[in-house]
């Protein structure tokens, strides 16, 4: 089909953000995920807060689980609006198992120079894609909760130095980057203070400390935003949902399960 400059058309996102929302232990991660609208989780490793109730499949503990239960939100009536994976690193664990199995390999180092990780990226892909689906068709947001790690960054521009990734092997970390419409870090902001010491000598102590959701990228960390978020954002517990919420798309209400033709 020809097309002409008549074609053009103006469009904005509408469909559901996927994000990424990852740091240190403690940082309130899953209490954040919980505060976006009617949330089930798929926890792929055992624990959440004491201090909030979520609905969960409980702790799966095969990539078959995981693709059963997004399954089970594809096709059955609920109304559940967002879908949470608690976390990207033990889901990762999953991955590689599925892939050892598919392939018989004993484990993931077996066939030797990166080619079992390399393997690893279909099953990624067919991860991401029941999540497209998810998102497409039942109109869910995704939440993918990740760990943190502090990596050596290789700048060609600069000299190396260290700061926050994604705690995830490089094939995973390309395509969750990849995919998702955010990756929002949440981490503690500490302030140094001088104090003096004998001798004419000093030390740095750390003063007080704020919990901020990054938006934006920096030398420190990996963060990104496609909803023109602003670069950092205060996080105070039960408000984080409420502060992001004016730069996302708007919720839909939930989508009926799609009608599958008898075979």
């Amino acid at each position: 089909m020809a097309l002409s400059l008549s074609d053009l058309k103006q469009v904005k996102s509408t469909m559901p953000p996927r994000i990424v929302i990852y740091g240190p232990p403690g940082m309130g991660k899953t209490s954040l995920a919980a505060e976006f609208p009617n949330p089930v989780f798929i926890q792929t490793e055992d624990g959440a807060p004491s201090d909030i109730e979520i609905v969960t499949f409980g702790h799966v503990r095969s990539y078959a689980d995981v693709v059963s239960a997004m399954g089970s939100l594809y096709s059955e009536a609920h109304d559940r609006q967002t879908l949470v994976v608690d976390s990207l690193s033990e889901l990762e664990k999953l991955i590689w198992q599925e892939t050892c199995a598919r392939n018989k390999w004993k484990d993931i180092e077996q066939p030797g120079y990166g080619k079992g990780y390399a393997a690893t990226e279909y099953v990624w892909q067919e991860f991401m894609e029941g999540l497209n689906a998810l998102r497409r068709d039942r109109g869910m947001t995704v939440i993918l909760i990740g760990h943190s790690e502090t990596a050596r960054f290789d700048d060609p521009t600069s000299a190396s130095y260290s700061r926050y990734e994604i705690d995830l092997h490089k094939i995973g970390k390309a395509l969750v980057d990849r995919e998702v419409d955010a990756i929002l870090l949440i981490k503690q902001d500490v302030t140094l203070q001088k104090e003096k010491q004998g001798f004419n000598s000093e030390r740095s102590i750390a003063g007080g400390a704020a919990r901020f959701i990054h938006c934006s990228p920096a030398a420190a960390f990996n963060a990104k935003s496609r909803y023109g978020l602003p670069d950092s954002i205060l996080y105070t517990k039960g408000q984080g949902y409420a502060a992001l919420a004016p730069y996302l798309p708007t919720p839909q209400p939930q989508a009926a399960a799609p009608v599958v033709a008898a075979a």
